[in-house]
């Protein structure tokens, strides 16, 4: 029996929505679209706008967000409005609906990425997949999640992690920590590992440097995201500011993804995620990540172990969640 299944990823930036068509094979999709976020007043209002005039009926339904998932509610930090499963049901003409964390989808995703969709960062002397995964994900935010390996298969666990308290680990690092305390009540992770956490630590180098900005950066952060702008002259050498803002946050990236690691004992493997890590990925191959992922004292050799990959493929969560859709009734 073939089912239309309807898939989404819901973040604070961008709203990515897919049509698949389920049977016997898996998954085919049949059409996706981005909706910017701010665009839409609710994801019911962005359900619509994708399936107008498409004659397909939708049977089932799966929607990765940003935040925890309590009671089939989410309300989101970085999202001006909740989302309902029964709301979204009744919009989708009483199909099953499921919301989970996005990281919950992403990870599911993991399973079906091609070998050309990963990067090796440590091949580890573990099988990959042969005990826990840890999946982290930076990216408007920090989502961090794993995968848990039972007698009867896997089971997703959701997390609220990047928002656990940062923990410096030089005393550059304490520096930053106190110029964030002074803007932010709490600071957590995800003011450092996130796009918004690249700008936080460039303007962090910012306040202590004596160094003019150079006016050409300032008129690239101007006319594009800021934390984009940062990364690009930081890849290219163009900025020794933007360059050491990268490497503080690779540095903090791997430390966090090994924190994950050792809370899930991960020994399955570690999943770096998110629209981020692609695009950064020669400062990922550069060593810094991996540095600050093994500097673990007494635990180094059990990192060690560990194979870490990072994901490619922008779309896992959307995929992930087409695959949870299809299973249910």
């Amino acid at each position: 029996m073939t089912r239309t299944i309807l898939s989404g990823d819901v973040g604070g930036t961008k709203i990515h929505l897919g049509l698949y068509r389920a049977d016997g094979d898996g998954l085919t999709r049949i059409a996706d679209t981005i909706y910017p976020t701010h665009e839409c007043t609710s994801l019911e209002e962005a359900i619509g706008r994708f399936l107008r005039g498409r004659g397909e009926l939708v049977t089932a339904s799966c929607f990765g967000v940003p935040g925890p998932v309590i009671d089939h509610v989410a309300r989101p930090v970085n999202i001006p409005w909740e989302m309902h499963e029964n709301a979204l049901s009744q919009a989708l003409k009483s199909a099953p609906v499921r919301l989970l964390n996005d990281l919950e989808a992403t990870a599911w995703g993991t399973f079906h990425l091609t070998e050309s969709e990963i990067e090796v960062l440590q091949d580890g002397s573990r099988q990959a997949g042969s005990g826990n995964i840890a999946v982290i994900a930076a990216g408007t935010g920090l989502g961090e999640g794993g995968l848990v390996k039972t007698a009867t298969g896997w089971h997703a666990v959701a997390s609220e992690g990047g928002h656990a308290d940062f923990g410096p680990r030089d005393e550059e690092q304490i520096d930053l920590y106190h110029f964030l305390r002074c803007e932010f009540d709490h600071v957590s992770f995800e003011r450092v590992v996130s796009g918004p956490g690249l700008h936080n630590v460039y303007r962090f180098l910012l306040s202590r440097g004596r160094e003019r900005e150079p006016g050409w950066l300032q008129d690239q952060m101007r006319s594009e995201d800021p934390s984009a702008a940062i990364a690009e002259a930081g890849l290219a050498g163009k900025d020794v500011r933007c360059v050491r803002a990268l490497e503080i946050f690779v540095s903090v990236y791997g430390a966090e993804a090994a924190n994950l690691a050792l809370k899930y004992l991960a020994l399955g493997g570690v999943f770096v995620c998110g629209g981020i890590a692609p695009k950064i990925l020669p400062a990922l191959r550069a060593g810094g990540f991996m540095r600050s992922f093994l500097d673990k004292g007494r635990f180094r050799s059990t990192l060690e172990q560990i194979p870490v990959r990072v994901c490619l493929n922008p779309d896992a969560a959307l995929i992930g969640a087409g695959h949870v859709a299809a299973t249910l009734p």
